[in-house]
């Protein structure tokens, strides 16, 4: 028996608007959008491992996510 992956392709209608809106963007705006987005990432990782550890008091949570993001910071780069 064969077994077939299929591959589909997402697609992006406003890809290239986006790329506009990115060179059109001074270094500075750049940086500050980038800021914005990790502070949005960090949030939402935040409240998606609340949401998964309940049952944690808020300082062994604090704890637990501090770890988290220390263990993970360096393996971005």
């Amino acid at each position: 028996m064969e077994c077939a992956i299929v591959a589909t392709m997402k697609t992006y209608p406003n890809k290239q608007r986006y790329y506009e809106i990115l060179r059109s963007m001074s270094p500075q705006e750049k940086l500050l959008k980038s800021f914005e987005l990790t502070e949005f990432a960090r949030a939402a990782n935040k409240a998606g491992m609340r949401s998964r550890y309940q049952h944690l008091s808020e300082r062994e949570f604090e704890q637990l996510f501090l770890e988290r993001q220390k263990a993970c910071h360096n393996q971005i780069y």
